[in-house]
């Protein structure tokens, strides 16, 4: 999975990493659903860090499509209302 943090750059991420992935991704969605804007920022902060760490960053000159796009962590909750699904960034994954 190709994945962009906004700001930054892109990460080609394994497939071994997007579980953990989803579980942030569903925490910024809890937060989101209960006007938790630190709670919110902190997650996109975590999910962002959490691919820095899985992920290896693509050289800018890769022109690959991103499959997912982290925002910036100062998105306003009514941005952010505008991006998330109610999966997330991220669809959940089958069980």
């Amino acid at each position: 999975m190709i994945v962009r943090l906004m700001g930054e750059g892109q990460f080609r991420v394994a497939d071994d990493a997007i579980a953990r992935l989803n579980e942030i991704d569903n925490a910024a969605v809890a937060a989101l659903g209960q006007d938790d804007e630190a709670g919110f920022r902190s997650r996109i902060e975590e999910l962002a860090r959490a691919v820095r760490e899985a992920g290896e960053p693509l050289d800018d000159a890769d022109l690959s499509g991103s499959d997912l796009i982290v925002p910036p962590t100062d998105l306003s909750l009514e941005e952010a209302r505008e991006l998330f699904s109610a999966d997330g960034l991220i669809p959940d994954l089958p069980a």
